[in-house]
């Protein structure tokens, strides 16, 4: 275990849990497009190339006073579920796993931890997805969402609840995620993260959290804390 991880983490390890989006399911560009496609309707230019570096992690609940205020616009009410329902359509006409991804779960899988996932998709957007990539089957009742919730990350609501569910205590899990927000909601639950980020992009310095390149390295880190010992 890396002295970031032993910073919070105190095992044995007892759950891992997942972000959706570009940890699971490689459907964060195509979300963020569709909500910089959604800020250009509304008046404010937002060019797709930058789409993933102004939303990425980003609830539906932040992205829309983001695009009112650039905007100076109000969208309405409608605007949360009607992008929602955007978002639903476009995982139906396909979406990919992320690379590696059903290897990686196939050796924590064998580990015998067990594994939830808890992400700021909807279940309804998350079911679609898991079915386009056949994961369905490692999350079957183990899902928990932030939007139907209505407590989004960064706050860790959504984390606590996957611990509790699983009826383990924070210090005993690791998340897996790929955003800032993401993260922030984990260290502020008092659970372990590992972000999983390109070479060439840095992770925020917080207590708790340190990174990955490709989800193969995940697996190692999962085989190492299985056997710490508090």
């Amino acid at each position: 275990m890396t002295q970031a991880l032993s910073q919070v983490f105190r095992g044995p390890l007892k759950l891992v849990i997942f972000d959706c989006d570009g940890v699971l399911v490689d459907s964060e560009e195509t979300c963020c497009r569709l909500c910089a496609q959604a800020a250009r309707e509304a008046g404010w230019n937002v060019p797709d190339h930058l789409a993933v570096n102004t939303f990425s992690g980003m609830s539906l609940a932040t992205i829309q006073p983001m695009i009112e205020q650039n905007a100076g616009k109000i969208l309405g009410p409608q605007w949360e579920p009607a992008m929602q329902q955007r978002f639903v359509a476009a995982m139906k006409e396909g979406v990919e796993p992320v690379a590696g991804v059903h290897a990686m779960l196939d050796c924590v899988q064998k580990l015998g931890i067990p594994v939830r996932v808890a992400s700021n998709s909807s279940c309804e957007e998350m079911d679609v997805k898991f079915e386009k990539t056949s994961l369905s089957p490692y999350f079957d009742g183990r899902i928990h969402s932030a939007r139907d919730m209505g407590v989004p990350k960064p706050r860790p609501d959504v984390y606590l609840k996957a611990a509790e569910a699983e009826g383990v205590l924070p210090c005993e899990c690791v998340v897996l995620e790929d955003s800032d927000p993401g993260a922030r909601a984990a260290v502020e639950a008092g659970m372990a993260c590992v972000m999983l980020r390109a070479a060439d992009k840095p992770i925020p310095d917080w207590k708790g959290i340190e990174k990955i390149n490709n989800l193969s390295e995940f697996s190692d880190i999962v085989s190492k804390l299985v056997k710490v010992t508090p």
